[in-house]
C-alpha cells in the first residue's frame, strides 16, 4: 500500500489538537503545557510509525494523555467490550422483520455482506489512524483531507448522526415502558424518562466507563432474544390467531421502498464505525489491540445478528415485529422488554459518550485549553456537564419529533450512517494510496470496491431518505396507527 510522507521543513511543526494537521511556524514554547500540544511529526516519524510491525513503537499522545488525568486506558479486552456495546444493540431488534420483507436468503445475504463491508471499512479507519495518530476523531480524518470546509460538515454529520443512534434507543426505551406498563402515561412522558436516565449516565468523562457496561449490556441483549426465541418455540406469537398457519418466504418480493427499508436498517446494525476513532485514540496502544478488537466484534455481532434473525423470523413467520421482542407471546415479551433494558440504556450511552466528547473537545479547543481536557477543574467539570445537557436535550426533541422505531432507524441510515459507515473510509483509502491506485490487479479491484462504497454512500443519501420519509408519513396518516404525528402520547408499543 502506497503511503504519504508527511513532510515537515525544519522550523515548522504540525497542529496535532486542530481538525487537519497543518505546518505552521515554529515559537517557542510560552509554557509547558503549550509544549505538550506540540509534536513534530518528520516524513521519517512517519515512515517508522506506519512501516513498523504493531506493538514496535510507542503510541504517539494526543490531548487525552496530556495535562492531568490520562485517559488513554483502554487495554485489549477493554476494546472490545466497547466495541460490542457500541455496535450490538438496538440494531439487532429489527433484523428479523428484515427477513420478512426480503427473504430468508437475500437478507441472510445481506446481514452477511453488509456485515464484513464494515469490517473492511472499520480497517480503513485504522490504517488512516497509523497514518496520522494524532486525531481524536473522525472529524479530525476529515479535516485532514478536506481541510476547514470538509470538517465542518463531518462534524455536523457526526452530531446528526450519535443524536438518531441515541434517540433511536430513547424511542425504544418508550416502547419498553409503555409495553411493560400497558401504556400507564404519554409517550412523551416516558420519553423524558429515558433522556434524564441517559443523561446521568453519560455524566462519567472516559470511554473505560463504557467499556464495563460491555458484558451486563451483551447478557442483557442475548437474555432477551433468548427469550423469545424460546417462547415462540412452545406459543405463538402475541398478534398471530387461533390455529394459524406459518407463512415463510425464502425469497420476498418487496416493493422498492419496502426493499430500501429493509436494507437502511441492516446497515443501522453496524453503524458502530463512527466511534471507533474515539475509541483508538483512548487505547493505549490502537495499532497492536485495535485489529483483534475488531476481528471479535465483527465474528461475534455477524453470527448473532445471522442467528437471531434466522430463528425469529421462522418461528413468529408473518407475525414478526419490529422491534422482535413485540414478536413473542405477551408475558414473554413484557419479559424480553424488562431484560433488554440494560442493552438500549448502553447504546444510548455508548453513541452518547461519543457525541458529547467531540462537543466537548470542540469547546476546548476553541477556549484554548486543549491541554486541560483531562483535568479535574472546574471548567473543565462544568464545560461537561454543559456538553451534556445540551446533548441530551437535542435528543429529546429528535426522539419527540419521530416516535416510531423502524423510522427513526431508516432515516438515520439514509443521512449519515451511508458514509461514516461506508462512504468516508473509502475517501479515506483514496487519500492514503493516491498515486498507486492501478499499479496492480489488486490495487485495481480495491480501487473499484472503495468506488462502489461511494456510489453505495450515494444512493442511501437519495433513494433511502425518500423511502424511509414517505413510509414515516404514511404511519402517521395510516387508520390503524396509534402514533398520529410528533410530540404524541399515542401508545408505540408493539400490541
Amino acid at each position: 500500500m502506497a503511503t504519504d510522507n508527511i513532510a515537515v521543513p525544519a522550523g515548522e511543526t504540525a497542529d496535532v489538537n486542530g481538525g487537519s494537521v497543518a505546518a505552521e511556524k515554529h515559537q517557542p514554547a510560552q509554557d509547558s503545557s503549550q509544549h505538550q500540544d506540540d509534536q513534530i511529526v518528520t516524513a521519517e516519524d512517519d515512515i517508522e510509525l506506519n512501516d513498523t510491525k504493531p506493538g514496535e513503537t510507542e503510541p504517539v499522545d494526543n490531548i487525552f494523555s496530556q495535562g492531568g488525568k490520562n485517559y488513554r486506558t483502554l487495554g485489549r479486552w477493554d476494546t472490545v467490550f466497547v466495541l460490542v456495546t457500541n455496535q450490538v444493540g438496538l440494531g439487532i431488534l429489527s433484523l428479523p422483520s428484515c427477513l420478512k420483507v426480503l427473504g430468508v436468503v437475500p437478507g441472510i445475504i445481506a446481514i452477511i455482506g453488509l456485515g464484513s463491508l464494515s469490517a473492511y471499512t472499520a480497517y480503513q479507519l485504522l490504517q488512516f489512524y497509523r497514518r496520522y495518530p494524532h486525531v481524536v476523531n473522525v472529524v479530525d480524518m476529515c479535516g485532514i483531507i478536506g481541510g476547514r470546509p470538509l470538517e465542518i460538515i463531518a462534524g455536523i454529520g457526526l452530531m446528526i448522526k450519535v443524536m438518531m443512534t441515541c434517540a433511536s434507543a430513547s424511542v425504544t426505551l418508550s416502547v419498553s415502558f409503555n409495553t411493560l406498563s400497558n401504556h400507564a402515561f404519554c409517550t412523551v412522558a416516558f420519553i423524558t424518562i429515558a433522556i434524564i436516565a441517559c443523561w446521568v449516565l453519560c455524566l462519567p468523562r472516559t470511554v473505560k466507563f463504557v467499556s464495563q457496561s460491555g458484558i451486563p449490556s451483551t447478557i442483557s441483549i442475548l437474555a432477551a432474544a433468548m427469550i423469545v426465541m424460546i417462547s415462540l418455540g412452545v406459543g405463538k406469537p402475541t398478534q398471530a390467531p387461533p390455529g394459524w398457519d406459518k407463512e415463510i418466504q425464502v425469497i420476498g418480493n418487496p416493493t422498492f421502498r419496502e426493499g430500501v427499508n429493509a436494507c437502511l436498517k441492516i446497515c443501522y446494525a453496524y453503524a458502530g464505525n463512527i466511534s471507533f476513532v474515539s475509541y483508538m485514540a483512548e487505547m493505549r496502544n490502537p495499532t497492536k489491540d485495535f485489529p483483534m478488537a475488531l476481528a471479535c466484534l465483527e465474528v461475534f455481532s455477524i453470527s448473532i445478528y445471522t442467528v437471531v434473525a434466522i430463528a425469529i423470523y421462522c418461528l413468529a413467520g408473518q407475525y414478526t415485529t419490529s422491534p422482535a421482542l413485540g414478536s413473542a407471546p405477551h408475558i414473554a415479551a413484557k419479559v424480553a422488554y424488562g431484560i433488554v433494558l440494560p442493552a438500549v440504556f448502553a447504546t444510548a450511552m455508548a453513541f452518547g459518550h461519543t457525541g458529547i466528547k467531540y462537543m466537548y473537545v470542540v469547546a476546548m479547543r476553541w477556549m484554548k485549553a486543549t491541554h486541560q481536557v483531562t483535568d479535574r477543574s472546574v471548567k473543565s467539570w462544568s464545560t461537561w456537564i454543559a456538553c451534556v445537557t445540551l446533548y441530551w436535550i437535542i435528543v429529546w426533541v429528535i426522539s419527540n419529533a419521530i416516535p416510531v422505531f423502524d423510522s427513526i432507524l431508516a432515516i438515520s441510515s439514509a443521512t449519515t450512517i451511508a458514509w461514516f459507515t461506508f462512504g468516508l473510509s473509502a475517501v479515506f483509502w483514496f487519500h492514503l494510496n493516491k498515486g498507486s491506485l492501478f499499479k496492480d490487479w489488486k490495487m485495481i479491484l480495491l480501487t473499484i470496491l472503495n468506488s462502489l462504497l461511494i456510489i453505495q454512500s450515494l444512493f442511501m443519501n437519495a433513494g433511502g431518505l425518500w423511502s424511509s420519509i414517505t413510509e414515516l408519513i404514511s404511519i402517521f396518516e395510516s387508520d390503524s396507527s396509534k402514533v398520529k404525528g410528533a410530540f404524541s402520547c399515542g401508545d408505540n408499543s408493539s400490541f
